[in-house]
């Protein structure tokens, strides 16, 4: 299977938990989006996250929750849009299958490009059928300083290496026979993750400026993360 060649038109598709969506994971859409040319980024919450498991310390929030913080994040902005293709899918959310439906579903219309942080691109060999994944589509992988990636092959997964030739400066790689393309994307070091929102959550304190003002409220007074704050908090 190779990629759709001759789109102009690129979307990008930022999946994950978003548990609970954040600031974070909106300026890094806004600005990978800007750095690509991208017509629009689609947001993919995970239904039943494959690679993630929830505990009583730290749950993870209901699909309909989270879907439901990520409509009300993104709405108003422009150029992002909420994609419902894992949450009405039965099962666990692998990303194999969400890009082979979206390929079909784009076919000869627009060319996709899945968004990833350094880290989670450096696992994706374990991912389930990582050779398809990496045939299917474009990778903008996110790096930010302090330690910023500079060189694809420091971080290039083993399962997939020998399919790539990596550019000189290390910044770009493109796929021997399916030409799809991996690009490194600097973006902003924002001290924000799903993780801390939670701790915060968890320990009583304030997630105003972590998460968007649209869902704070919602968030907190849900409880999923911790105790239910007092109605006394402004």
């Amino acid at each position: 299977m190779t990629a759709d060649g001759g789109q102009t038109d690129r979307i990008g598709l930022f999946g994950g938990t978003f548990n609970p969506i954040h600031l974070g994971h909106l300026r890094a859409a806004e600005e990978v989006r800007e750095a690509l040319d991208l017509s629009r980024v689609l947001f993919i919450p995970s239904r039943i996250p494959p690679h993630k498991t929830a505990d009583d310390v730290d749950p993870i929030a209901t699909t309909e929750e989270r879907l439901t913080w990520v409509e009300t994040a993104i709405a108003g902005a422009e150029h992002f849009s909420i994609d419902r293709i894992e949450v009405d899918r039965d099962g666990p959310s692998y990303l194999v299958d969400t890009l082979t439906a979206i390929r079909e579903r784009e076919r000869g219309r627009r060319r996709t490009v899945f968004i990833v942080g350094e880290d989670a691109f450096a696992e994706m060999g374990d991912w389930r059928a990582p050779q398809e994944i990496f045939a299917l589509t474009d990778l903008a992988v996110m790096t930010r300083p302090p330690g910023q990636l500079r060189d694809l092959a420091e971080r290039m997964p083993d399962a997939v290496r020998e399919a790539f030739d990596v550019s000189a400066d290390g910044r770009e790689a493109t796929h021997r026979d399916a030409g799809t393309r991996i690009q490194l994307v600097p973006i902003s070091a924002l001290d924000i993750s799903s993780s801390k929102v939670r701790i915060a959550c968890r320990n009583g304190h304030s997630i105003r400026f972590l998460v968007p003002e649209s869902i704070r409220a919602s968030v907190e007074s849900s409880g999923r993360y911790g105790p239910t704050p007092s109605a006394e908090r402004p």
